[in-house]
């Protein structure tokens, strides 16, 4: 059960657990997130989004004061009145991520793989062009070779014959968690992270920043790069009604779904009690 009060930080992942399935926030839930704010509890977005989406993250949730993006390999303190401040930027190296994504390949199969390498506002996606990718995301089409000449912010990869959750355990046995972190968050894509980068390690920078102990923090999700934060936080970790069963499983509770605004409904209630 929750502690007693009121949680000192919030943190809640974005798609499938804040924004709807069409893909909008709806008014109340900007106006409990407000309401948040104004009780004097710092909220932040927990995203697996990377920098080149950070305007329609804002946009999403609005009452952010810090951004925890691309599962937490970038941290941005929004509440400098000069602009985002960046407090982390993790990167992966593309030599490396060339020999994990090889050594994978050996194992199971090809892969379809693209890599987010640009930070600048709506930058294109660059490699294997996949008709399963669902947003209409910028793209450009590159070789494996010109896609991992530098670092990279993440790369996404995708078997057509293998379910996610067994692509993803997969190449875990395949990919030391000293040499890259793999998640998957509901995209039909794995997502290979520089390593000691999640949502734990990212919500970890904002919360030394605020003096804030894990104990005290909320947290809200709804899929398998939500559970380094499921694990790390302890005032309650609730996870949505569509939630993986992966996080069902260790939420210490289950809100109603994201259509349902079920994270604006836990926290109106939590500031109503």
């Amino acid at each position: 059960m929750p502690r007693p009060g009121l949680p000192k930080l919030i943190a809640t992942d974005l798609d499938g657990t804040l924004v709807r399935t069409d893909e909008t926030v709806s008014a109340y839930t900007h106006g409990v997130l407000d309401r948040v704010r104004a009780a004097g509890i710092p909220v932040v977005g927990a995203t697996g989004r990377g920098p080149r989406l950070a305007e329609l993250t804002r946009n999403d949730i609005r009452a952010a004061d810090f951004l925890v993006m691309a599962n937490g390999g970038r941290v941005v303190d929004q509440t400098d009145p000069s602009g985002p401040v960046v407090l982390r930027d993790e990167r992966i190296s593309g030599a490396m991520l060339a020999e994990l994504i090889a050594e994978l390949e050996a194992a199971i199969g090809p892969l379809t793989v693209m890599v987010e390498a640009l930070d600048a506002v709506d930058a294109p996606l660059w490699g294997d062009p996949d008709p399963s990718w669902r947003y209409p995301d910028r793209f450009e089409a590159r070789t494996r070779a010109e896609c991992l000449r530098g670092d990279v912010i993440k790369a996404f990869a995708r078997a057509a014959d293998h379910d996610v959750d067994v692509l993803l355990a997969r190449a875990r046995e395949v990919m030391p968690p000293e040499l890259a972190t793999v998640t998957q968050s509901g995209l039909g894509f794995i997502e290979i992270c520089p390593p000691r980068v999640d949502k734990a390690t990212g919500l970890s920078v904002v919360a030394q920043a605020l003096g804030v102990d894990p104990s005290e923090v909320l947290v809200f999700g709804d899929m398998p790069n939500d559970l380094p934060m499921f694990e790390w936080a302890g005032w309650s970790r609730v996870a949505v009604a569509n939630a993986h069963p992966a996080l069902r499983a260790v939420a210490d509770e289950v809100t109603l779904s994201n259509d349902d605004d079920g994270v604006a409904v836990y926290l109106d209630r939590l500031l109503s009690r």
